[in-house]
């Protein structure tokens, strides 16, 4: 870093994990990084590349592309560059720079080694708790997930096979219904789901379908294709452990109802895809499964509710982040997961995304609950003003939703499909 200013702590403090270091961590970090700038159109980072560092963008604007083509911004000081650029390796995404760039780069195994030697009273004083051996346990898995998950060795949930095949036949453009129906058909149990959610009342036409072709068909390649990702999420939410499986259950039905929310929402309020939104909201907690698995090996903290539920809180993002991203799912989910409990997060699209239905719909499934005390008004939350610009808005929200209460219904059955 000769020659140039050192950034103030305050600065590096701003990015995450690095908020999670003490002054003196954070003064021998920057004395180990390097300051890298690129002018508009270099490349700043090429998938596929494995070099162990991460990019914590300083100024600037950068451009993401992801193998299937879609392309995302993100800008300095923005909160999307919180968190490293593009961080999982290999690398998933080519980064070029949009404007003149600088970036701050940090050796992985460096700032792992950090990590795990952060002092506890860190984390303590940003949970609000005392000291002691629950705090030590939580701070343990806190720590041991961060520099694992930077170095990919957290295992993560994988897409069951099916959803790659049928995935991968959609997309590709020459594609027929035939093609898409063996894909979908090589599993027989996915199959059957597939032609049963065809023949619902969410889908149903004036006569049932009585094979995969047809069910194709009716629904159409992109609906299919979500669908079937939706009924493979159900494996995903499953473990051996019984200890653990209780807490699966009730995951997952907190993530259908967030899920039949999110259908209700988007197919009355935004010209987003119902699917596309039923499937954001059936992931946006996909980040606590690994979490799950995790904590079975802390007993402490497994032990203690209100320790893993703050394990949870702290890392829920960051990990769901993670297993998007190793799925390859497009920026808006990835969006959508990262903020789904952000209340304050306003998306900087001009129309309504994925993020906005699954926020204004984690606020609905809350009402009447434990943490109902904890929600701030809703025409605080901006996410649900954005709804609001279409047909959405304070007086009809609740109405909205208690008239489509069998429509939601309808969705949580088409779920519960076995």
């Amino acid at each position: 870093m000769a020659g140039q200013e050192s950034l103030p702590l305050r600065r590096l403090k701003e990015f995450q994990p690095l908020n999670r270091l003490t002054d003196d961590q954070l003064v021998l970090l920057a004395s180990r990084a390097e300051r890298r700038t690129h002018g508009p159109g270099q490349r700043v980072l090429e998938r596929g590349v494995r070099d162990g560092l991460d990019f914590f963008l300083i100024a600037g604007k950068v451009e993401l592309e992801s193998l299937d083509g879609r392309k995302s911004i993100i800008e300095a000081e923005t909160e999307k560059a919180h968190n490293p650029i593009a961080r999982l390796q290999p690398r998933m995404y080519d980064v070029t720079a949009v404007k003149p760039s600088e970036f701050l780069v940090v050796e992985q195994e460096i700032l792992n080694q950090l990590l795990r030697s952060a002092p506890v009273e860190q984390v303590e004083m940003d949970s609000g708790e005392g000291a002691g051996g629950m705090e030590s346990e939580e701070h343990h898995l806190l720590m041991e997930f961060l520099s694992e998950l930077r170095s990919n060795q957290v295992k993560l949930p994988s897409v069951p096979d099916v959803a790659w095949k049928v995935r991968r036949a959609v997309d590709r453009e020459e594609s027929t219904a035939d093609q898409v129906a063996l894909a979908v058909s090589a599993d027989p149990a996915m199959a059957a789901k597939l032609v049963r959610a065809c023949n619902s009342p969410l889908y149903r036409g004036f006569s049932d379908v009585r094979n995969v072709r047809e069910a194709v068909v009716r629904l159409g390649m992109r609906t299919t294709r979500q669908l079937v990702t939706v009924f493979s999420m159900r494996e995903v939410f499953k473990t051996r452990q019984a200890s653990l499986q209780k807490e699966m259950e009730k995951l997952w039905r907190h993530s259908r109802e967030v899920a039949a929310l999110c259908w209700v929402l988007a197919d009355h309020a935004t010209r987003l895809n119902p699917e596309e939104a039923l499937l954001a909201g059936l992931l946006h907690d996909i980040g606590v499964v690994p979490i799950l698995v995790q904590a079975e090996h802390h007993v402490n903290l497994f032990a203690d509710e209100a320790n893993l539920s703050h394990a949870i809180r702290e890392l829920r993002a960051d990990v769901g982040t993670a297993v998007l991203e190793n799925w390859s799912f497009p920026p808006a989910f990835v969006e959508a997961v990262r903020h789904a409990e952000d209340w304050g997060y306003e998306c900087r699209e001009a129309s309504p995304q994925l993020v906005d239905v699954v926020i204004v719909a984690q606020l609905h499934s809350m009402i009447g609950s434990s943490q109902n005390a904890e929600l701030p008004p809703f025409d605080q939350v901006p996410a649900y003003r954005r709804l609001g610009e279409l047909e959405l808005n304070a007086s009809r929200s609740l109405q909205l939703l208690t008239e489509a209460r069998a429509r939601v219904d309808e969705v949580q059955q088409l779920l519960a499909i076995r």
